[in-house]
């Protein structure tokens, strides 16, 4: 582990951000880095505490040869080899994976059979990259613990048992790589949409003569861009002094999700069916 630091210019002052990154070798001898704990802004003295920190627990740890486990009183058996007591009374459980959750994603995954969909379409790239194991990582924790692609890549990988169930390494949760991989996904969106379509009316015979179709949006606390999605408009949320983003959902009667789209900000109700504004409409289908 080291530190490292990223300057950033604000009020025409430059502000230091310091953080404990650790380097990891993947796959093909290549070394990536993760972030292990951001400090923010420290002083010359917490910077050289740390420092100090660092190279203790980087160089000052000695491994032993050999482990054995006693029960608390135990004679410790006179060995040759070096060994290190373990107090069985004292044994906690740290860093426990989640197994069960990420095993039945795989398994639903599996009954939609969108490996089938989705292999012609993300071909391994010439570094290395399986697109589609960085795509399941991304559905397996939209599924199972949401959030962004940043905590994924800061927490929840390393708290889940992908890196089993894959047979892949922290490779596949770098933060650029899960951001690349949306905008691949994003290009098949119509055909996925089909897709899934037919493999839920052949699972469970889902009839589409009714569609429900509705409304939402979402906010940020950011700066207005001077183009784009997120403007201002009717918050929901109650957030008018914020941008946002409308997205618009269709599902079947019993809940399966159809399409969806992402529309402007100052997007009114009405338009996009050319109807009158109601917060829920039904969709008949010829």
């Amino acid at each position: 582990m080291f530190l490292r630091s990223r300057t950033r210019r604000k009020d025409g002052k430059t502000h230091r951000y310091w953080s404990l990154v650790e380097n990891r070798r993947v796959r093909g001898n290549r070394t990536v880095q993760r972030q292990v704990l951001y400090l923010g802004e420290i002083n010359d003295g917490q910077q050289a505490a740390w420092q100090r920190t660092v190279d203790v627990f980087a160089d000052g740890q000695s491994r032993p040869k050999q482990l054995a486990l006693f029960a608390d009183g135990a004679a410790v058996p006179a060995s040759e080899h070096e060994l290190v007591q373990i107090r069985l009374g004292d044994l906690q459980l740290h860093r426990p994976r989640q197994w069960g959750g990420c095993w039945l994603a795989s398994v639903l995954w599996d009954q939609l059979e969108l490996d089938a969909f989705w292999t012609p379409r993300l071909p391994i790239s010439r570094k290395g990259t399986r697109w589609l194991n960085v795509l399941k990582t991304l559905v397996f924790y939209r599924l199972l613990d949401p959030g962004s692609e940043w905590r994924l890549h800061r927490h929840w990988f390393d708290a889940s048992a992908m890196v089993d169930l894959l047979g892949e390494d922290f490779a596949v949760a770098k933060a650029d790589t899960l951001y690349r991989c949306l905008d691949k996904v994003l290009a098949h969106k119509e055909d996925f949409f089909a897709a899934l379509k037919a493999r839920w009316q052949a699972l469970f015979w889902a009839r589409f003569d009714v569609l429900l179709y509705d409304l939402t949006s979402t906010y940020f606390e950011s700066d207005p861009p001077g183009a784009g999605k997120r403007q201002f408009g009717y918050s929901r949320d109650k957030r008018p002094d914020c941008v946002q983003v409308v997205i618009a959902l269709i599902v079947t009667p019993e809940g399966f999700p159809l399409a969806y789209e992402v529309m402007g900000g100052n997007t009114a109700d009405s338009p996009p069916l050319g109807g009158q504004p109601h917060r829920a409409r039904c969709i008949a289908r010829p």
